[in-house]
């Protein structure tokens, strides 16, 4: 098997031996959370070892254990790739004993994750992966999506921005799952809203020359170039289309997925004036100020992601849910955490649907110019946010099969 796996940071820093909580029931004395993700390629910025470091933050906020019992943390690079991703998931939960998988990072790799956590009953925190068949056609009772996903950035970011007069759309979308469910989910709100995407262009995950890409874009007269990309591929599509002075031509561009890291290694300069939507960012107020303070402390000056606060907010969630439910028997966990609001530094008192999305705000920004700009990660100005409840797609439409079978 391919992958980096082991244990990169065992925090055993509880009593050993049974749990001594009256009646609690802890599977092999150890409560075990693998982190999975992207730790090499496009999206080790946006996830990768920071979303390992914000799962100990959220355990040492909680006293570093649950119910007496040590909880370990594990973690993983899946590359990017299904069968690795697979093979790994498979080992952690029948040889490891893991109880418990979170992030995801890409979403054809996290898909295939589900299906095994599916099948094993056990829990998945999804941050990183934003499609929005999690919760969908591809639903499972024991899996939450934390952060994001395709809808709620697409809708979010694309209703506003009509609303605006930006009316017009041409999108350069990433040829995998994640691209096709952000320009899928974008056109149907561009069009709800009283707008109209012009057309598409699709480029490979980890291009790297977007020339052509940008130049039938740009040829579109569109408003808005809708970028449904993330990673390495939103960043390099992002500087090419500063050298080729899109902006120049009076076109405006929109992120569907980008985040502030993917921002700030693009540089002010060549993104001021892109609209982005996020569910977190570091200095939207002051509790994220304070968890921002700490994580880049630990994170050589790095503020979180919406996907590394998406993994706080998921384990501490999932261990606080663990102790009030006296078990790590994934379904049971599971549905305690849909019984308890979400609160944290990201989440304020937040519902966990039925369907395992968790509705949480999302948050139109546009960057900043280099002069407003005060500080080195000041990059952000507010626009608008969208409730949870209107930003993602109803229960009632998402086809989520055991919803279905419940009702």
């Amino acid at each position: 098997m391919r992958g980096r796996a082991g244990v990169l940071c065992g925090l055993l820093v509880a009593a050993l031996g049974t749990a001594s909580d009256a009646g609690a029931q802890i599977s092999d004395k150890v409560i075990r959370i693998g982190i999975i993700n992207d730790q090499s390629g496009p999206y080790s910025g946006t996830g990768g070892m920071g979303s390992v470091l914000a799962a100990q933050m959220a355990l040492e906020d909680l006293g570093g254990k649950v119910l007496d019992t040590p909880v370990e943390i594990i973690s993983a690079d899946h590359q990017n790739k299904p069968d690795i991703a697979s093979n790994i998931t498979r080992e952690w939960i029948d040889v490891k004993k893991v109880d418990a998988v979170a992030d995801g990072a890409s979403s054809a790799a996290a898909l295939a994750i589900q299906e095994i956590t599916r099948d094993r009953k056990k829990v998945f925190l999804i941050s990183g992966a934003g499609s929005s068949d999690f919760t969908g056609k591809a639903c499972s009772p024991t899996s939450m999506q934390f952060a994001y996903d395709t809808y709620g950035l697409s809708n979010s970011t694309a209703t506003a921005l009509v609303k605006q007069g930006f009316d017009t759309w041409f999108m350069l979308t990433a040829d995998y799952a994640f691209g096709h469910a952000l320009e899928k989910d974008a056109t149907t709100f561009v069009g709800n809203a009283g707008g109209k995407v012009l057309g598409s262009v699709r480029h490979p995950l980890g291009n790297h020359d977007f020339s052509s890409f940008l130049m039938t874009a740009a040829s579109s007269k569109a408003k808005i170039i809708g970028l449904a990309n993330g990673g390495t591929d939103f960043s390099q599509s992002l500087k090419q289309a500063s050298e080729f002075n899109i902006a120049g031509g009076g076109q405006r561009l929109a992120s569907l997925s980008g985040m502030i890291s993917d921002v700030y290694a693009a540089g002010l300069p060549t993104a001021q004036g892109l609209f982005i939507t996020e569910s977190f960012y570091w200095d939207l107020d002051e509790k994220s100020r304070e968890f921002s303070k700490r994580f880049m402390a630990r994170n050589k000056n790095r503020p979180p992601t919406m996907v590394q606060a998406g993994v706080y907010a998921g384990v501490h969630h999932y261990l606080k849910a663990v102790a009030a439910a006296g078990t790590d028997d994934g379904p049971k966990v599971a549905a305690k955490m849909k019984e308890m609001p979400v609160q944290n530094f990201f989440h304020k008192g937040t519902r966990i649907r039925e369907d395992g999305r968790v509705l949480l705000p999302m948050h139109l920004f546009k960057v900043k110019t280099p002069a407003a700009s005060k500080g080195e990660w000041d990059l952000y100005e507010y626009v608008t946010s969208t409730p949870g409840e209107q930003a993602f797609r109803p229960l009632s439409a998402g086809n989520c099969p055991f919803v279905a079978a419940n009702k």
